[in-house]
């Protein structure tokens, strides 16, 4: 095929650059000097960055770079067949594409004992500005990749687009909807857990089949956790996202083993203490994650709050670590016992410090990034009533503390984002869900999977008589896409007509507005 007249002379734009990493092997030339020790005595081990770059946590004045070396990810020791020594990796900082105007730089160590992962804590940068970076060891550059700072304090009238993932489950299906994502351009994306699946090869089965094998079995030690996240960031579509936007992350249950509840596993098992401190060790080594999020042993502090500028709080809630294990089984209720004060989905300290950070906020939009549905979800329909006992439903006290705690903090927009559930929802939060005209006191966004569940029918919601409160309701793949305004939030829900096959389009289901000061929502349409 021709190439139409003067293409050649056009400028790259960032999809283009960001898509295709077109500029990163160009520009070696700029680089930051004398090349990383890196071969073995003239013989070059190969391209160690298979598993892509990210970044993370952003402040006003910077963020978490990360990479992690592997020549082969799948590697069953979960070292991916790198040398047993540190590697020196160099890394930069750059205003434009093309590194012509460097503002940091370094060269940081790659320690084995941490699977040669890298992570970069920037400073000193300036307040809502795009930067470039990329890292280099030897003769091999990354791609290059696009992040930003978070805006200055005051600033509240500069827009946010946000991007919500969750669940992405390798075997049910393609990433498409990573790529979508990307191709949003957001300006901040976060990750609402089960960024990966601990089950092994054919243990979650989905009707629309099988589109790709995991590798090995059940991941239980560290090696096979780490060999799992390998395989999933070796995806083309989960590295473009990240390349694209810095990311804000929080796990959920599958990153260490399904419906876990503190210290308890679903399913009796000997040594859970240990196969949870594998879990947290391999999660911080492949997440663009700060130091104060380093484990310690099978504890490690992820709940933590991003600002951005005036504009916005993210409290990032781990609902996992120190939650009361589930109760009535585990399974359904209402048995009684998930009202119980005592029992918390939080703990006592992460409780009193969302409360803390609710009273002390400024912000025009206080947004609560966890896992699992919040608002009151009956599932059964009819005089009878049947919730999840892995929500908040079976921790109302906890629920009921924390709403009660923002509206009397004076919270002026509470938004809850959530993940979890595989499926789009949109509820207006109350203080009395048994009374259909009680006001709503604020509003939640779940976000459906990325591919967990395979592909799903093109439902229509038409309303639900057992949850007047909630407003919208979709089974298809897909992500949430935010629009954060000082005036308003325009969510959009995005969906895939398929992921049992690459390449899907993406199309809007549904879009839902807050407006400022005015809880709930105005208006529908798909």
């Amino acid at each position: 095929m021709s190439r139409p007249s003067g293409e050649h002379a056009r400028p790259l734009n960032r999809r283009t650059l960001l898509a295709t990493g077109v500029g990163a092997a160009a520009a070696l030339g700029a680089g930051t000097g004398s090349a990383a020790t890196w071969h073995t005595g003239t013989r070059d081990r190969g391209n160690p960055f298979t598993l892509g770059v990210a970044s993370g946590d952003p402040t006003p004045d910077g963020f978490v770079l990360w990479t992690r070396l592997a020549h082969d990810p799948l590697a069953e020791d979960g070292r991916g067949a790198m040398p047993d020594r540190v590697i020196d990796v160099e890394w930069q900082v750059a205003e434009d594409e093309r590194f012509r105007r460097v503002v940091r730089s370094g060269t940081t160590p790659a320690h084995p004992e941490g699977a040669h992962s890298v992570h970069v804590e920037t400073a000193g940068l300036k307040p809502g500005r795009e930067y470039y970076y990329r890292f280099r060891v030897g003769r091999h550059t990354t791609e290059t990749a696009r992040t930003r700072t978070a805006p200055d304090p005051g600033t509240l009238h500069s827009p946010l687009t946000l991007c919500t993932a969750s669940c992405a489950a390798w075997e049910h299906g393609f990433f498409t909807a990573y790529r979508r994502l990307a191709e949003e351009e957001p300006d901040l994306v976060l990750h609402l857990g089960d960024y990966v699946y601990e089950l092994g090869h054919l243990q979650y089965p989905v009707l629309s089949g099988i589109a790709r094998p995991v590798a090995g079995g059940q991941a239980r030690t560290l090696a096979e956790y780490r060999q799992r996240y390998a395989q999933y960031r070796t995806d083309p579509d989960l590295q473009l996202a990240h390349r694209t936007a810095p990311w804000v992350v929080i796990w959920d249950d599958h990153e260490l083993d399904n419906n876990w509840a503190g210290d308890d596993p679903e399913l009796p098992q000997p040594d859970f203490g240990a196969r949870r401190a594998a879990s947290f060790r391999a999660y911080y080594e492949n997440m663009p994650l700060r130091s104060s999020s380093r484990p310690r042993g099978g504890d490690m502090r992820l709940y933590r709050r991003i600002r951005w500028g005036g504009l916005a709080n993210f409290h990032m809630l781990d609902t996992r670590q120190y939650r009361d294990d589930q109760t009535c089984g585990g399974l359904v209720g209402p048995c009684g016992l998930e009202d119980d004060p005592d029992r918390s989905i939080t703990g006592r300290e992460q409780e009193e410090w969302l409360l803390n950070n609710l009273r002390a906020s400024t912000a025009r939009w206080d947004f609560l990034g966890q896992q699992v549905m919040f608002t009151h979800h009956d599932t059964l329909g009819g005089p009878l009533t049947m919730t999840s006992m892995d929500t908040w439903d079976g921790y109302t006290a906890s629920r009921r503390r924390i709403t009660e705690g923002w509206i009397s903090a004076g919270v002026r927009n509470p938004v809850v984002l959530t993940g979890d559930i595989h499926e789009h929802y949109a509820a207006e939060l109350k203080t009395d869900y048994s009374d259909p005209d009680s006001p709503p006191v604020g509003t939640e966004l779940v976000t459906t999977s990325v591919t967990s569940g395979g592909d799903a029918d093109p439902d229509e919601f038409t309303g639900d008589p057992d949850n007047p409160h909630i407003r919208f309701h979709s089974g298809m793949r897909g992500y949430l896409r935010t629009r954060v305004e000082a005036e308003r939030v325009t969510a959009d829900f995005r969906v895939l007509p398929y992921v049992s096959r690459a390449g899907a389009p993406v199309s809007t289901k549904a879009s839902l507005t807050i407006e400022d000061g005015v809880p709930g929502f105005r208006g529908t349409d798909g």
